[in-house]
C-alpha cells in the first residue's frame, strides 16, 4: 500500500470537509464539544489540531476513512485507519462473509464494488446481465457504472435506459458531493457523454424505486436493486467495499434466474 502525504494545510482540509457538509464553524462546534473560536482557530492555522481532536471532527463530519488518513498526515500524525487487500490475512473473514453472501443472493445477480464502482467480485448469475457486452468493457478493472451505461456494454438492451441512467447519474452525483473524490468526478463526465436513446426520465409517480428492465439470454427481466455495506468499519478496504444486489420484480424473473442459473 502507498501512502501520500497530504500536501495541503490540515486547516484548509478541515474548512473543505465543513463546508462540503454545508455546515457552520459554530455547528461542527456544538456537535465535537469544543468553541466555534477553537474550530475557527485550527482552520485558520492559530492552533494546532491533537490527533484525538482530528478524529472527532472527522467522525462528526462523517468523512470517509480514506480522508481521514490524509487528514491525519496533514495534521503530521500517522494514519489511524489500516488499509488491506482482501487476499491479506486480516482479512480472510471479511472475504469469507462476502463470498458466503454471493452464493445466498443466487439465482439472484450481486456484485461487490468498491468506492469507484470497480467490480471486486460477483456470482455466477451477474453473467445473465452482461452476456453480450464487448470484451473491453469485461477486462479488468471492470467498471460496473461504465459497463451499465457504455453503448457496447448493458445499455442497448435496458428497456427503461432514461430512467435507468437518470437513477444511477444521481447516485454517482450524490457521492462526488460527499466524498469530493475526482475520479469519479471524471467517470461522471465520461458517462454523461455517452449517447443515450431515451431522455432522463423521472420515477413513474408513486414509485417506490427505479427498477431495471433489460432483455438478457433468459429473456426480459425486471430487477430492484439495493446495496448494502459493512457497519461500523475500521479499515479502508471494508470501508469503500458495497454490495450490490438485483432482486426480481416479478414470478417471472424469478422463475427465468432458476431456469437459467440454477
Amino acid at each position: 500500500m502507498t501512502t501520500l502525504v497530504e500536501d495541503r494545510p490540515v486547516g484548509v482540509l478541515l474548512r473543505q470537509w465543513r463546508e462540503r457538509r454545508r455546515m457552520s464553524q459554530l455547528q461542527l462546534a456544538g456537535l465535537a464539544d469544543v468553541s466555534a473560536r477553537h474550530v475557527s482557530f485550527l482552520e485558520t492555522g492559530r492552533s494546532r489540531p491533537t490527533r484525538a481532536m482530528l478524529i472527532r471532527l472527522s467522525e462528526q463530519l462523517e468523512i470517509p476513512l480514506r480522508e481521514r488518513n490524509s487528514l491525519l498526515l496533514a495534521g503530521g500524525f500517522a494514519p489511524a485507519y489500516p488499509e488491506h487487500g482482501l487476499g491479506d490475512v486480516p482479512m480472510a473473514s471479511v472475504a469469507r462473509a462476502i463470498g458466503q453472501i454471493l452464493h445466498a443472493y443466487l439465482p439472484s445477480p450481486a456484485v461487490v464494488v468498491d468506492r469507484h464502482w470497480n467490480l471486486v467480485d460477483g456470482n455466477g448469475a451477474v453473467a445473465v446481465l452482461v452476456d453480450g457486452c464487448a470484451r473491453h468493457l469485461l477486462e479488468p478493472p471492470v467498471n460496473v457504472l461504465r459497463l451499465s451505461l457504455h453503448p457496447e456494454g448493458m445499455a442497448p438492451r435496458i428497456v427503461n435506459l432514461g430512467q435507468w441512467r437518470a437513477h444511477l447519474m444521481h447516485r454517482l452525483e450524490h457521492q462526488i458531493a460527499v466524498t469530493g473524490d475526482t475520479v469519479l468526478g471524471g467517470l461522471a463526465a465520461e458517462l454523461a457523454g455517452y449517447p443515450c436513446g431515451d431522455a432522463a426520465v423521472d420515477p413513474e409517480p408513486g414509485a417506490l424505486v427505479v427498477p431495471i428492465r433489460i432483455r438478457t439470454v433468459a429473456g426480459e427481466l425486471e430487477f430492484l436493486s439495493t446495496t448494502t455495506v459493512f457497519g461500523t468499519p475500521l479499515d479502508v478496504t471494508v470501508a469503500e467495499l458495497a454490495i450490490e444486489t438485483f432482486h426480481p420484480v416479478d414470478a417471472a424473473t424469478a422463475a427465468a434466474l432458476r431456469e437459467h442459473v440454477g
